[in-house]
Order: C-alpha cells, then sequence, then structure tokens
C-alpha cells in the first residue's frame, strides 16, 4: 500500500481521461491538486464520493485547487460517468494502473468476506509545487470535502 506521505514529492504521471486527452502532474504546475483515487465509476460510495466533491468544486476553486479523479475504468466508462452525474473535473482512465501503482493505491482488499487486489480509496492532496500536503485514507464518502477544505 501507499507509502507516500505529506512532505514527499507527488509521483509524475502521465494518463488519459475521460475524453482521450492526456493529463500529466506537470498541467498542474503552480495549482493546489486534489487527486482522489475510486474503486469502480457509477457504483455507490464512488458516485457519492464524486458528487460530494463535485458538489463543493466552487469551493475547490475559490481555494485554488483543481480535482482529479482516478480509477482502472476505461476511457467510456468514465466518460458515462462523468455525464451522467456532470463533474466539472476530469476522470482519468487508467486501465494499465500506472497512475493507481505509481501513488501506491493497489493491493489487497476485503469485501464480504473475500480477498482481491483492488485500489485503495485515497486521496492526495498536492501544494503548487507538486509536494503531497495530506494523504486521506480514510475517506468519507458524504463528508470527504470536509476532509479536505478547512474553512
Amino acid at each position: 500500500m501507499t507509502q507516500l506521505k505529506a512532505g514527499d514529492q507527488a509521483p509524475n504521471f502521465s494518463a488519459q481521461d475521460e475524453q482521450g486527452n492526456t493529463i500529466s502532474l506537470g498541467d498542474y504546475k503552480g495549482k493546489k491538486l486534489v487527486v482522489f483515487f475510486y474503486p469502480k465509476a457509477s457504483t455507490p460510495g464512488c458516485t457519492t464520493e464524486a458528487c460530494n466533491l463535485n458538489d463543493n468544486y466552487e469551493r475547490f476553486q475559490a481555494q485554488g485547487y483543481e480535482i482529479l479523479g482516478v480509477s482502472a475504468d476505461s476511457a467510456k466508462r468514465q466518460f458515462n460517468f462523468k455525464t451522467k452525474y456532470g463533474f466539472h473535473y476530469p476522470l482519468l482512465a487508467d486501465e494499465d494502473k500506472s497512475v493507481i501503482e505509481a501513488f501506491g493505491v493497489w493491493g489487497p482488499k476485503k469485501f464480504m468476506g473475500k480477498e482481491y487486489d483492488g485500489i485503495h480509496r485515497t486521496t492526495f492532496v498536492i501544494d503548487e509545487k507538486g509536494v503531497i500536503e495530506d494523504v486521506i485514507s480514510k475517506v468519507k464518502t458524504k463528508e470527504h470535502t470536509a476532509q479536505i477544505l478547512t474553512d
């Protein structure tokens, strides 16, 4: 699991979003960035989390933050997820898990007594210089904005 912590340099990444645009960490130089990793688009917990961030998008923008969602879903699934809920931010389709593995959020999970490998719901708050300010591993999907923004 993730060994990244506050004070570490965020991993440089590059992946395609739901529209086929290549997005990398360098695109956010000089801006604060919230990168949230979620297990699967359009599932109840992931929808709740993504909608909570989207509902507060203007608050994030007012404090200088951009938001980026990441899962291993296909670009088509990410596109459908974004379109259905009207998200204001890009969703990376990290099918090869290169971004997921760079951030260390792939690993063993348990659900209903079964063990399997998957994405651990984790959020990274990154400053203007690409340094991780916070790692949130116990995400509260309904109140995620309150875990990130202090006002």
